[in-house]
């Protein structure tokens, strides 16, 4: 299959590359600085938020191969800190490279998919797309909004033979972690005293978390399935469990069990 992923310089993208490149998958990634190289795989320069980037990076696939049969959607960063303390050029940046990032894409590739009549998109969003993360607000924000967009997605273009999949991961050790971008002022330390324990301990799970090989091996199971699910919650057996316990419960008793795990 000719397989199209962004961001795939390190962590869950890296990982996918690799995986699908030894399954015997044609696999073509986005990097904006990438060092190192998996062997064949066709590297392609790509900002997802530079419009012209990502449609020339789109043109270079489907002149190359003709067709694209799995996108995955996988660029992305993070900002953590209290929502009042986060700057607007931050959460404008967090948006457009998780979110917007994702849209400029698909405005290019779903028109390819829809005229060959067949593909899968496989966009990632996370448990925090299910569940606001404390410090983690506009992170969680444009993990939701990738979930609705995707919902309404899929329901547009299944008549296509489009399928479109969202992966929720939980806790993974990547270099996703160590690149966060977090606000670090005194004043918001003190108006907020939890925060500093609380994304130590966020982090902290992140850096025991699962390997990103386990996830790409997920993926590798996925792209082959037929009829693949709607979405998928890779994480841990507790991590899995508090999606559907934060829809059971009353939502002030789930707040007050949220809170208590983050220490607030």
């Amino acid at each position: 299959m000719i397989i199209f992923i962004t961001g795939i310089t390190s962590g869950f993208g890296k990982a996918m590359a690799e995986r699908l490149s030894a399954d015997g998958h044609t696999v073509y990634g986005t990097h904006r600085s990438a060092r190192d190289f998996i062997p064949g795989v066709t590297y392609i320069k790509a900002d997802a938020t530079s419009d012209e980037d990502v449609e020339a990076a789109v043109k270079q696939v489907v002149d190359a191969e003709g067709r694209i049969d799995v996108f995955i959607n996988n660029a992305g960063m993070g900002i953590g800190g209290p929502l009042e303390f986060t700057s607007i050029a931050q959460a404008q940046r967090q948006m457009d490279v998780n979110f917007m990032g994702m849209v400029r894409f698909l405005h290019h590739v779903v028109p390819v998919m829809r005229k060959q009549g067949f593909g899968t998109i496989i966009c990632f969003s996370s448990i925090a797309g299910k569940l606001g993360l404390p410090f983690q607000g506009f992170y969680s924000a444009s993990k939701f909004a990738i979930e609705g967009y995707c919902d309404a997605l899929r329901l547009e273009v299944r008549q296509f033979g489009i399928k479109v999949v969202v992966i929720e991961p939980g806790d993974f050790a990547t270099g996703f972690t160590g690149s966060r971008k977090k606000v670090e002022s005194e004043e918001a330390y003190e108006a907020y005293p939890s925060y500093k324990a609380s994304i130590e301990g966020m982090e902290n799970d992140e850096r025991t978390g699962l390997k990103p090989e386990y996830l790409a091996g997920e993926i590798s199971r996925i792209v082959m399935k037929k009829n693949p699910k709607c979405s998928y919650t890779i994480a841990t057996f507790v991590q899995k469990m508090s999606i559907p316990l934060s829809v059971i419960l009353p939502k002030k008793l789930w707040n007050r069990i949220f809170a208590s795990w983050y220490g607030l």
